[in-house]
């Protein structure tokens, strides 16, 4: 993982999107089990900006991103670049209101943490949300394009994974807010474990049998249902030949098995909206068998992508224009 500078928006990374759906469901259940006992206060303005050690790095940083994005500011006394860009994350921080934490990593103090997250050089900015690493930006960047990055990263933090901050009081004391709690394990934690080490392992069969095992004795849950549509996609796509299958689309807009074989590829290779937007075409141009066939492909699709991820809601919204 090497700092580089990037954008959150357009691109659908499959393993991110599984993450985020589990996360988001781990931190319902933190946040209800905070409430449950009488936990997740407000904080002070002085606990978004907080010095992080490699020893405090678990409950500092990868608890605390349940809650709410960590920002990570990788610097060192002698950087003069970090000198620069420091105080300006510090404002923001205070200025956001708890829709992140800044954790200052002090390199020379903390090596493995810095050669955890790839870092080739300071000062260097990543996120942690909901246990997910994102590398932001790297050097002294210019304020605006720091808001910008902030914005996209507090945008993201909401819609896919149900983070929305902390509730800051001038009042309070410092130090008085701990982070949330773990929510207890599940009853099919280590089913789901299975599941994802068979994914990680490239044995999607098994990876699609585990999850329907868990659906099978709990049809609702969230994440069985987001995995095994993830796994059955991968699994489509496996043995595809992308430029053939391409070539069959581009040649016959209104076969169907083609269309939906290009729109697997679109969403793997992260063309979310053109994956969408083909099957939306064909239910437009076709009827009957065909029309339901790409009509429920297209509905599997918004499953690997997240029921509150914009984009679905605008192909929603496209496809009962194109059925109605």
């Amino acid at each position: 993982m090497q700092p580089r500078n990037m954008s959150m928006s357009g691109v659908v990374d499959l393993a991110a999107v599984k993450a985020a759906q589990e996360a988001k469901s781990k931190a319902e259940q933190a946040r209800a089990e905070a409430a449950r006992q009488g936990g997740g206060g407000a904080v002070s303005p002085a606990d978004l900006v907080i010095d992080v050690d490699e020893a405090g790095f678990e409950r500092d940083v990868l608890q605390r991103s349940t809650e709410v994005p960590v920002v990570i500011d990788f610097w060192a006394e002698w950087c003069q670049p970090c000198k620069q860009l420091s105080p300006v994350l510090e404002r923001l921080a205070v200025e956001y209101d708890g829709r992140f934490v800044l954790a200052k990593i002090d390199v020379d103090a903390n090596q493995m943490l810095m050669q955890q997250f790839g870092v080739q050089g300071i000062p260097a900015v990543f996120a942690v949300v909901a246990g997910q690493a994102l590398p932001l930006f790297q050097g002294a960047a210019p304020e605006a394009q720091i808001r910008g990055t902030l914005d996209q990263l507090v945008e993201v933090a909401e819609q896919r994974f149900g983070l929305t901050g902390l509730t800051v009081d001038p009042d309070a004391q410092p130090g008085s807010a701990e982070p949330a709690p773990q929510a207890p394990a599940g009853p099919y934690d280590h089913l789901l474990e299975a599941a994802v080490q068979a994914l990680d392992a490239g044995d999607l069969g098994g990876a699609v049998q585990a999850y329907k095992n868990v659906l099978s004795d709990d049809p609702g849950n969230t994440e069985a249902k987001l995995g095994l549509a993830q796994a059955e996609l991968l699994k489509r796509v496996q043995d595809a030949d992308p430029q053939q299958v391409r070539k069959a689309a581009a040649e016959n807009p209104r076969d169907v098995t083609a269309q939906i074989a290009a729109a697997d590829l679109d969403l793997v290779g992260g063309h979310v909206e053109d994956a969408f937007g083909r099957l939306i075409d064909t239910v437009r141009r076709t009827a009957g068998e065909d029309r339901d066939a790409a009509r429920l492909r297209l509905l599997e699709l918004f499953e690997v992508v997240g029921a509150e991820d914009p984009r679905v809601t605008a192909a929603r919204r496209a496809l009962a224009r194109a059925l109605f």
